[in-house]
């Protein structure tokens, strides 16, 4: 299912070599221009604009909900910590660390084949679906009773929640216009900032429950916040749209418009299902480099979401104090991920923004290894959570904008934000008990890996630009094309001569 544009009408010699069946255009013959009305060239600006708000009001706020809960659900593990899990339940050594690790591979092999599902099938199914799975997960982890009950649910955990992050990052590219999506999966990724300010401040309250019905603060965390996302899972399956060509709230002009305007975006290239389009995405060298610039961010992302409690006990707060301390850097965080996805759309530029974001981080994390001002760390902590958070919607609408062809980007993205989570393997050791409370190992560690993306996103940079100055060289400019011309080259994604990079 899927986007799909209203047939074009074209003449015999245009079509001339085209696979009509493929291209979805249909043949007439030829007729008398004055008997044929032309097409409107689309909505007027601030028409335009009053469909673009109606899609976000139906759409975002939802899609935030639903990433809020799943990374507070994630990452509630670090809050139980500090409410007394790894003592009720005997954990020692690298205990704590291995129960974080063993997340990740699951969630990453769920990734692929989840987006190639909600390819396939409706979206307002499968997502609510996933959610169901992983709000029940949740709350079993609260009565868990020995460290092994806690792998395994972690490891449940981890597949179900898999393919929400990916899965909605592609539905957001089948509503929106490449230069739209990054401020939108700007506001879909700052609710999880949200949950790191969120999950700070419920969980200082569930830990009052301690004792209630015999069971720990700790394992409240799980089970409440667990119940919620069941309630908000049972609201999706009623309340989510799946396409623009299906949505109840689009009246049929409106949808019309929204097919006419990513038809036109997406230079009319291929929108089937098709095998092809899988290894064209696993062939395709410039996702992988997105791969690494994104393990080079997600690392320090969930080491920092992870830890950012434990660091800031560290700096010499008490349990509860560090609780609440970790809420103010979310909060700073969510505004700059919101902003900076703006002005990315409105200079329809990204990876400028992805360097300036990562050069914030590294000089957050060189304070808290220069400094023994538990002041100036703590300022360290800003600078390292407000140039992580925005660098995720930033990078995976950078890949997506330049990725051709709907089931090559909804793979291409799930490689990227799959192998970015593997990041979360690493993450789960940089920060040890033997190194608190300066953890200059953990820091160094993460300085390090922000180089390499930084490195990446400048090389990317460079060869994006110079990639479309050639393009521009040796062919016409794209909206010169026929509708014709584009079908030949409609399999090519982007490598088609007419598709243009976003640097």
């Amino acid at each position: 299912m899927g986007v799909h544009a209203e047939p074009q009408y074209v003449s015999d010699t245009e079509l001339s070599g085209v696979d009509l069946k493929k291209a979805g255009i249909e043949r007439i013959e030829a007729v008398d221009s004055s008997q044929v009305s032309l097409e409107p060239a689309g909505f007027d600006e601030k028409a335009t604009k009053r469909l673009l708000r109606k899609m976000d009001m139906a759409l975002l706020p939802f899609l935030a909900l639903l990433y809020l809960l799943s990374f507070l659900d994630r990452t509630n593990i670090g809050n139980a910590r500090l409410a007394g899990l790894e003592k009720t339940l005997h954990m020692k050594g690298l205990d704590y660390n291995i129960a974080l690790a063993v997340f990740f591979p699951f969630y990453v092999a769920a990734e692929i084949p989840s987006n190639m599902m909600m390819k396939r099938f409706r979206p307002s199914i499968w997502i609510p679906s996933i959610m169901v799975a992983w709000g029940a997960i949740c709350c079993l982890m609260g009565l868990v009773n020995n460290f092994g009950g806690l792998l395994a649910a972690r490891a449940a955990l981890g597949i179900a929640e898999g393919g929400l992050f990916p899965g909605v990052t592609f539905y957001i590219t089948m509503w929106y216009r490449r230069h739209e999506c990054g401020l939108r999966l700007a506001i879909f990724f700052s609710a999880a900032t949200a949950a790191g300010a969120f999950g700070g401040l419920l969980a200082r309250g569930i830990v009052e429950m301690n004792g209630v019905g015999g069971k720990s603060g700790w394992a409240w965390i799980f089970i409440i916040e667990g119940i919620l996302t069941l309630a908000v899972a049972i609201t999706a399956y009623f309340v989510m749209n799946d396409y623009p060509d299906t949505a109840k709230f689009l009246t049929s002009e409106e949808k019309r418009e929204v097919s006419r305007r990513l038809t036109e975006d997406r230079s009319s290239l291929a929108d089937e299902f098709g095998r092809k389009y899988f290894y064209d995405a696993l062939k395709d060298w410039k996702i992988w480099v997105h791969m690494f610039i994104t393990i080079g961010v997600y690392t320090p992302l969930y080491s920092v979401s992870l830890f950012l409690p434990s660091i800031v006990k560290g700096l010499g707060y008490t349990n509860n104090t560090a609780q609440l301390m970790s809420v103010p850097p979310y909060i700073v965080a969510c505004v700059l991920c919101i902003s900076g996805g703006w002005l990315a759309d409105r200079l329809q530029t990204r990876g400028l923004f992805m360097i300036g974001f990562n050069l914030m981080a590294i000089v957050g994390f060189i304070m808290q290894l220069s400094s023994h001002n538990p002041h100036i760390k703590y300022a360290g902590t800003f600078l390292c959570v407000s140039g992580i958070y925005p660098n995720v919607p930033q990078g995976v609408a950078w890949n997506g904008n330049n990725i051709g062809g709907s089931l090559k980007r909804g793979v291409g993205i799930a490689m990227h934000v799959g192998f970015g989570n593997l990041g979360g393997i690493v993450a789960a050791f940089i920060y040890q008990a033997k190194d608190a409370p300066d953890y200059k190992s953990g820091h160094t560690s993460l300085i390090g890996l922000l180089v390499m993306s930084t490195t990446l996103c400048i090389i990317m940079t460079a060869y994006l630009r110079f990639e479309n100055a050639k393009r521009d060289r040796e062919n016409k400019r794209p909206e010169d094309y026929t509708e014709a011309e584009k079908a030949l080259e409609r399999e090519r994604g982007d490598n088609a001569s007419f598709f243009r990079y976003t640097y």
